[in-house]
């Protein structure tokens, strides 16, 4: 099966404006994750923004970029239509990575595309053990509870995704990465946004509100997101060290 690799991203970001082009060890944030996505090996990578800014840095950085629309309500919609502009030939699988998460781990990039084929998935996505009982309560981690306990195997149904939830069973901290088969993308893209989905502010259980089944993966770890001036300065601490 062909997967096609597409990062969605942009400057006008609430509550950071500007971070896809924040430097990390001389490099913006959005080339870091696409220099990731290069490096898993599943298949060609695109980055889709409505900025020219972001095309300009990525080419310069080696990588490949395509322009879109500014009027998409979300990363799924940029990246369909990357898809449809694109025109890549014989596209089973597009793997979509969230452009504020540099530190995101390669084995877990790989290991989501390696389970979408063998389970034949339609939606399938990444969860980590959640370490700290406070991150229950933290709106900016999004939470995921499974039917199963997830391990290294388990490619389990998600039941819900939450902002805030209590202490459940099988509840993780979900991580933004997705892979979607081409026919569940086109038909997910076509959808209302759903209710939950705009209470909620989780695009995925616009999904789960139509019956589109969404399978869970465990990750190695939890990557920082980029939400906040904060968490760059923090990750660029810890990424600079590693050096």
């Amino acid at each position: 099966m062909k997967t096609l690799t597409i990062i969605p991203s942009r400057m006008s970001a609430t509550r950071l404006p500007g971070k896809p082009l924040l430097k990390i060890n001389g490099l913006s944030i959005i080339s870091h994750v696409f220099k990731k996505a290069i490096e898993a090996n599943i298949g060609e990578v695109f980055v889709a923004t409505e900025d020219q800014e972001i095309v300009d840095d990525v080419v310069e950085n080696g990588g490949n970029a395509i322009l879109t629309s500014r009027n998409h309500k979300t990363g799924t919609d940029r990246i369909y239509e990357a898809l449809k502009k694109l025109d890549v030939k014989n596209i089973d699988l597009v793997m979509n990575l969230q452009g504020d998460e540099p530190a995101i781990n390669i084995e877990d990039i790989i290991s989501l595309n390696k389970k979408m084929i063998s389970n034949n998935s339609k939606i399938g996505t990444l969860a980590a053990k959640i370490e700290d009982l406070k991150n229950l309560e933290n709106e900016n981690i999004v939470k995921v509870v499974t039917k199963e306990s997830l391990d290294n195997f388990q490619f389990s149904e998600a039941k819900i995704f939450k902002r805030n939830l209590l202490n459940v069973d099988n509840v993780y901290h979900h991580i933004g990465i997705y892979c979607y088969n081409r026919e569940t993308l086109e038909k997910f893209v076509k959808l209302d946004q759903s209710k939950n989905e705009i209470k909620d502010r989780l695009e995925q259980l616009r999904a789960l509100d139509n019956n589109i089944q969404i399978n869970v993966g465990l990750a190695k770890s939890s990557p920082i997101g980029v939400d906040t001036k904060e968490d760059y300065l923090a990750l660029k601490k810890i990424m600079e060290y590693k050096v």
